[in-house]
């Protein structure tokens, strides 16, 4: 489906497009824990210095079978920046289940993703439980080149494969008391064991939120594969959340559930920290982050090393003239 006759404001070059090995490795900044919440601390973000052999083993988690045939979305095909190498994005991860710093992709291999399953439930007519089989042959699969921001002040640019979220709404037709849809992420205490320190008990299993009018946007998108290949392991195999003008912890990895509610629901970040990660956490460069600013980003583009590039923050991530109606 065409979204957009004109190129919009937001899009992005192709040659702009941040490379796969850049976006792996995203939560080194997460080194204590104050209170019963999680402090999270900025810090300089350096290059790694790495062996071939762990190069080769890096290499083996992302060259995963090419999805075919994949379409790209003309309307999500460009933005303002390159791709991010994927290596770096490969490389550069946040996914607390299996760790606090930024080079999970080792631990995160051990996710089972064997026969899995997405339960769709809750408030809605037609309850579903899929496989990934089933996820492909119903929905249409396309490729979307989307920013992407963490609420650490670090940015990519990624392409994305998947299909978009009101696809999943229209099979399953939620009922007129939904209100919000809660993700669930995979949880197994002795899998993804979270990070080294801990104060009180967190909040597994990994969750997050939406609103209903959220969800059913033309930006909101299930992705099953990045860089043309299946979802690796450690951006959230096989299958996560990408909402491109909300900044990335929104994003829920390695879905177990999906659940139609008609209030809204307890998630992970803003249970630990409400004050820090609100709800609905859409970029704001006006508004900071308690202990950084959001005004500017650190972009991560094409090439093989760490090379930062300072950007203005964008309202929304760019998006604001499709999304900025949703919070009028």
């Amino acid at each position: 489906m065409t979204f957009f006759k004109n190129i919009p404001s937001w899009q992005l070059p192709e040659t702009a497009v941040t490379s796969e090995t850049l976006y792996g490795d995203r939560r080194r900044f997460l080194k204590s824990l104050i209170g019963a919440g999680i402090g999270a601390t900025a810090t300089t973000l350096l290059g790694c210095q790495t062996s071939q052999a762990q190069s080769n083993d890096l290499e083996s988690t992302f060259k995963l079978p090419e999805i075919k045939p994949l379409p790209t979305n003309p309307d999500f095909r460009r933005v303002d920046r390159p791709i991010t190498n994927q290596t770096l994005a490969s490389s550069y991860n946040n996914f607390y289940e299996f760790g606090g710093d930024k080079s999970i992709w080792r631990s995160a291999q051990n996710l089972p993703t064997e026969n899995w399953k997405v339960e769709v439930t809750g408030l809605v007519k037609n309850p579903r439980t899929y496989d990934l089989d089933g996820l492909r042959k119903e929905f249409s699969l396309e490729e979307r080149i989307y920013r992407f921001r963490c609420v650490e002040a670090w940015s990519m640019a990624l392409p994305w494969v998947g299909f978009p979220m009101k696809d999943l709404m229209a099979a399953v037709e939620p009922t007129s008391a939904a209100k919000f849809v809660r993700f669930t992420s995979f949880y197994d205490s002795k899998i993804t064991t979270g990070p080294g320190f801990h104060v009180g008990t967190l909040p597994w299993p990994y969750q997050e939120g939406l609103r209903l009018e959220e969800m059913a946007n033309e930006l909101a998108f299930f992705a099953i594969g990045i860089y043309g290949r299946e979802l690796p392991k450690q951006h959230g195999a096989p299958i996560r959340m990408v909402l491109p003008w909300k900044y990335g912890f929104k994003g829920a990895k390695s879905i177990v559930k999906i659940e139609f509610v008609d209030q809204q629901p307890a998630t992970y970040w803003n249970t630990l920290i409400p004050h820090e990660y609100g709800f609905m956490a859409n970029v704001d460069p006006t508004k900071p982050h308690p202990r950084w600013s959001q005004a500017r980003e650190k972009f991560i583009g094409n090439t093989e090393q760490f090379d930062w590039e300072i950007r203005e923050t964008l309202p929304y991530n760019g998006y604001g003239e499709y999304v900025a109606n949703l919070y009028a």
